[in-house]
């Protein structure tokens, strides 16, 4: 994970034949038949080629072919560049977006995520990818859920959920922030990789969590609570919770959790640490959401969304690291 072949260190296996097909003495040509034995003359007269031709024509087509070959192999390389599959698959994939018939993205968004999601392909390939764009479209699916109930209320996502650029980071700055370090980190650095792995990880089952559990308590949430005074109070209510969207919440942490064990990118203890942790930062975010951000302007929806996804990284690199050191390892 995180590593990739670096192709300016491979040798090209085409190179040594270029170099014969420049060089006279080492070129298919009809010097090379006669040093077999067989002179100018009997090349042309056994291969039937004629006198008004030169004999360095023959240089051509295996010059040309050594070519195309030398050619079609540097392109093969780019294509195993990550950075390059990070490009054309997004790209691919946020045109299929734009022609949905129900938009996810808002155009400056769609703009936005393909940023992020070459960034993520390219510092942590697919299994990166996978946990990323699981996030997504389990997040935009469970925004759509109770959609007309709770545009009635006057509770739900702004543009019908459709993501714009402060949403795309809100919920992946800290994870896009963890890929970034383990492009800096040496791959000798074992442990520090596997903890911002499990950051990576930790910060979409943060933010997955509070995600469903927000959408399916503003849905579905039978009676709301105000967390710090336990106090009963509308849906939607910044700062409430409920059973019924806690336990989604729960759920949704888990799924992505054992997504990201699946691809590799955490180990089974990663997949407990970033349960616990999710539940911490959730619990974080509805704190500042119950007594802060109705005070300060400044603190948006979005900025939260990064605050709360933090908290979730920290918590879960905070307890590895306990562990280890209750551990001894």
């Amino acid at each position: 994970m995180g590593k990739h072949f670096d192709v300016a260190q491979c040798s090209n296996p085409y190179e040594k034949r270029v170099e014969r097909s420049r060089n006279p003495a080492t070129s298919l040509s009809a010097p090379t038949l006669t040093r077999r034995g067989l002179s100018g003359a009997e090349t042309r007269q056994r291969h039937h080629i004629p006198k008004r031709y030169s004999s360095n024509l023959l240089v051509l087509p295996a010059s040309s072919t050594i070519r195309a070959l030398d050619w079609i192999t540097t392109v093969a390389i780019d294509f195993s560049n990550p950075w390059l599959i990070a490009m054309a698959l997004n790209t691919v994939l946020l045109g299929l977006a734009w022609l949905a018939p129900k938009a996810l993205l808002t155009p400056a968004g769609l703009v936005h995520a393909w940023v992020l999601g070459v960034l993520i392909w390219g510092s942590l390939g697919w299994q990166g990818y996978t946990v990323v764009m699981v996030y997504f479209l389990v997040g935009s699916a469970v925004t759509r859920i109770g959609l007309a109930q709770k545009e009635a209320a006057g509770i739900a996502e702004k543009r019908s959920g459709a993501r714009g650029p402060e949403n795309v980071w809100g919920s992946a700055l800290i994870g896009a922030l963890c890929a970034l370090g383990l492009l800096v980190l040496p791959a000798t650095d074992i442990e520090g990789r596997s903890l911002l792995l499990l950051g990576y990880v930790a910060s979409f089952a943060t933010k997955l969590s509070d995600t469903t559990a927000s959408e399916v308590g503003k849905a579905y949430g039978k009676r709301t609570f105000l967390i710090t005074t336990l106090q009963a109070v509308p849906r939607g209510t910044e700062g409430a919770v409920s059973l019924e969207g806690t336990l989604a919440g729960a759920v949704a942490s888990v799924a992505i959790a054992l997504v990201g064990w699946a691809v590799g990118m955490i180990d089974p203890l990663g997949i407990g640490l970033c349960i616990v942790a999710a539940l911490v930062a959730t619990t974080v975010e509805s704190v500042i959401g119950a007594t802060l951000q109705d005070q300060w302007d400044w603190l948006t929806n979005e900025l939260v969304n990064v605050i709360n996804t933090l908290v979730g990284a920290i918590a879960a690199i905070g307890l590895a690291l306990l562990i280890r050191l209750v551990a001894g390892v």
